[in-house]
């Protein structure tokens, strides 16, 4: 029996270490006794000395204070708040680093949670252009010494970092933002103070088409009335005139989540188009989209080559959103069926559907692991089931239900490596077996990272 050695770290304690690789995080990962450090900034093969700043049982965080050796796939971050800012966690490395980096979270997932040494991890899809990427922000706002700011919150804290211009997001989600903060402030309408739980304006919300350029700001509001609403309007679409929809959506409540129940049109549209692939979809404010549209298109891409239709296929999107994956689908397979929790959401993949001349897919409201054995016991069959659940995983009981109903392929769609590897791990105990893994860089300068699994059954 290997004995553990005791560590004797305290917080204030400088230590020196070699990185060994990329945390699932982003931080760089080290050892000392067998104790792990993660050292954020740090990166494979340097040797650097840091702070220790927290100490837990399992592993220790430390604060980089120099880089004795240098990695040489160090650069310099392309933004200004980089440090400050938690929305980035790797432009200090150079992008290839991070195409690398990211297969290798995915490696090491589904080997420590599901025990898969041998399963094929292909290279990582990245961008020609990891920049300008992003087709929505949703940031809030805060007022300090008379000034409003927007951005996104220091790394562990609750501290705003101002931002007035994200390198990763598309240039007209920028503008549209900075010009609402400013509009705001001009006409002094009064911002959501979340200690004192008074003031109106909480969060803005930009998005753009990067296809068709329709472009949708949403006031996220703690009350209904917002004064001097005319005065904004007018503002907005004169500074923006590229605008197709200004909406309100309400949330009174203390609350982490963003968006209330309720939604109203202030100007304009209610729904913006976007088109991937010469499929067009609806979006409305709550609606799920995938984030980068660039990396979406090779994203499905691959969801269609794993799902290898021939035409004859009942095909289940079992987190179906707006309809994206199984409208692209659509047209190779028998039947696409679609579900989701979300009302907004089937609204609009029924009006995606009815708009591209669909008639072979239908969406329903509700939970998968509800909706699918009803079907099943009533002898639906299904032959191809696509997943892409939230960072959590699948549902317990849509797990289980998979392993009812046994659909014969299985394409699963991870932004998770941690949960695809445990989810894995329980599906290769119920007869499945993962033919391969292509990761694609959906979200470059984070660690973020999102995974194709092809899933079998086996016999």
């Amino acid at each position: 029996m290997k004995q553990k050695i005791k560590t004797s770290f305290h917080i204030g304690q400088v230590v020196e270490v070699e990185i060994k690789k990329i945390g699932i995080n982003g931080e760089g990962v080290g050892y000392i006794n067998r104790q792990v450090l993660f050292v954020p900034g740090a990166l494979p093969t340097e040797i650097v000395v840091a702070k220790i700043e927290k100490v837990e049982k399992n592993f220790v965080i430390a604060k980089l204070i120099k880089i004795k050796k240098r990695s040489k796939q160090r650069i310099k971050p392309l933004c200004s708040v980089y440090e400050q800012c938690g929305g980035c966690t790797l432009q200090h490395l150079d992008y290839e680093g991070q195409l690398d980096a990211k297969r290798e979270l995915v490696r090491e997932a589904v080997e420590k949670y599901a025990n898969l040494k041998e399963v094929e991890i292909r290279p990582t899809i990245g961008m020609d252009n990891p920049w300008d990427y992003r087709n929505k922000a949703q940031l809030p706002l805060r007022e300090i010494k008379g000034k409003v700011l927007t951005g996104l919150y220091e790394m562990g804290s609750h501290r705003l970092v101002d931002i007035s211009s994200c390198p990763i997001q598309h240039p007209k989600v920028n503008e549209m933002i900075q010009v609402a903060r400013d509009v705001i402030q001009e006409l002094g309408i009064p911002i959501y103070d979340e200690r004192k739980r008074k003031g109106i304006i909480k969060h803005l919300v930009a998005r753009v088409g990067f296809e068709t350029e329709e472009a949708q700001l949403t006031l996220i509001t703690a009350t209904e009335e917002i004064p001097r609403i005319k005065e904004l309007i007018l503002e907005l679409r004169y500074r923006l005139p590229y605008l197709k929809s200004i909406m309100q959506n309400i949330n009174p409540l203390k609350t982490s989540i963003i968006f209330g129940n309720k939604t109203k049109i202030l100007w304009g549209e209610e729904r913006i188009i976007e088109r991937l692939n010469e499929i067009e979809f609806s979006l409305s404010p709550r609606a799920f989209f995938q984030l980068n549209p660039e990396q979406t298109v090779k994203l499905y891409t691959e969801v269609e080559k794993a799902a290898a239709l021939t035409g004859n296929e009942v095909v289940i999107d079992a987190y179906c959103g707006v309809g994206t994956i199984g409208l692209w689908l659509a047209k190779s397979a028998k039947e696409v069926h679609g579900m989701d929790i979300i009302k907004e959401a089937i609204e609009d993949a029924r009006k995606n559907a009815e708009a591209g001349g669909y008639t072979n897919v239908k969406y329903t409201l509700g939970k998968a692991e509800e909706i699918l054995p009803k079907w099943v016991n009533n002898g639906f069959q299904i032959d191809v089931l696509i997943v892409d659940p939230p960072r959590t995983g699948l549902d317990s009981k849509l797990l289980e239900t998979i392993l009812q109903v046994k659909p014969k392929r299985f394409i699963y769609v991870s932004c998770n490596p941690s949960t695809l590897g445990k989810d894995l791990a329980i599906l290769l105990k119920g007869g499945y077996q993962v033919e391969y893994i292509q990761p694609i860089d959906m979200f470059p300068q984070t660690s973020h990272v999102e995974s194709v699994a092809k899933i079998v059954l086996t016999g």
